[in-house]
């Protein structure tokens, strides 16, 4: 397989170059198959653009905040450590939620409390997998707790991420990726992002049963939250980057994740691991993660595709 040095798939849009490792006529295909994007953008159905400033900032004029005099770290909490990497954030079996300061905020742009919205820190590349289409994979060595790349695409409404879902067939990609969050006293918000035709390279991440990232939602400028990756542990140059798309590696019990298919609004996420052979068309896939404790089916929670 050649290598087209200098190919960027971003189009110049990240901070980065995301390297395409492939035969030119594959690399064709990937820029006609979607349109890039670093972070998300608003879809049908989407009523609270994802990039409008919606939080108050902080009064901090230092180039970086300081935990005792920050109302943005006082109110949330200091997520990230003096080197940008993600902190023990979760609390009982609720995890704390990730608030990040905003355009509004006076401190600097190399403040602590910037992470995700600075954009890839890594060099990552797009390769063809020997039985998992395409996957991505870092470039150089990437340290535990380390913001990796986000999982952006449309936001969606909850009735058009439905209708998505119900017109995929069998052999179809799923992108979709739906949030649900408990935010206390009984309240539930949802957030569903799809990637198949707008997107950036987290839409080629594979899933694996023993994952090297975990998805946590953060916001930045706004209440929509951005689904962000930070690596579970020390990964190497070389290694294939992938998360767990059921969640279970992702969250506790108060912020879950799951990828195919969309959830209602009412009900609470069961366990992805069902047994359940299909529904309509959706049919639980092979996993070829390799992983000692490979579940041998791809994550698909069966039993709220009745209510889309």
């Amino acid at each position: 397989m050649s290598h087209r040095e200098g190919w960027d798939l971003s189009g110049g849009a990240e901070n980065l170059p995301v390297v395409v490792e492939a035969e030119p006529t594959d690399s064709k295909f990937l820029v006609t198959a979607f349109q890039y994007t670093p972070e998300n953008v608003p879809g049908p159905g989407c009523h609270c653009h994802p990039n409008e400033v919606t939080f108050p900032g902080c009064d901090c004029r230092s180039a970086s905040c300081q935990q005792g005099s920050c109302s943005c770290l006082q109110a949330h909490g200091q997520v990230y450590d003096n080197k940008g990497r993600l902190r023990e954030h979760e609390q009982g079996d609720y995890s704390r939620p990730v608030f990040e300061c905003s355009a509004l905020c006076g401190c600097g742009e190399t403040c602590i409390n910037r992470v995700v919205q600075q954009g890839l820190r890594f060099r990552l590349s797009v390769f063809s997998t020997q039985n998992k289409g395409w996957g991505v994979r870092a470039l150089e060595p990437i340290p535990c707790g380390t913001f990796v790349c986000e999982y952006a695409g449309e936001v969606l409404g909850y009735e058009e991420a439905c209708q998505r879902q119900r017109a995929q067939g069998p052999a179809d990609m799923n992108y979709i990726m739906a949030l649900r969050e408990h935010t206390g006293q009984g309240r539930v918000c949802d957030t569903f992002v799809d990637p198949a035709a707008v997107g950036n390279v987290g839409r080629f991440l594979n899933h694996s049963c023993q994952p090297n990232l975990m998805m946590v939602p953060v916001r930045v400028h706004s209440l929509v939250p951005r689904l962000a990756l930070f690596a579970l542990r020390n990964i190497a140059a070389g290694e294939e980057l992938t998360f767990d798309y059921s969640g279970t590696r992702s969250t506790t019990q108060g912020l879950r994740c799951t990828m195919n298919p969309v959830p209602s609004k009412s009900s609470s996420l069961s366990s992805s691991s069902s047994n359940t052979a299909g529904t309509d068309g959706l049919k639980r896939k092979p996993c070829h993660c390799g992983a000692h404790n490979c579940s041998q089916f791809l994550p698909l929670d069966m039993s709220v595709i009745d209510t889309c």
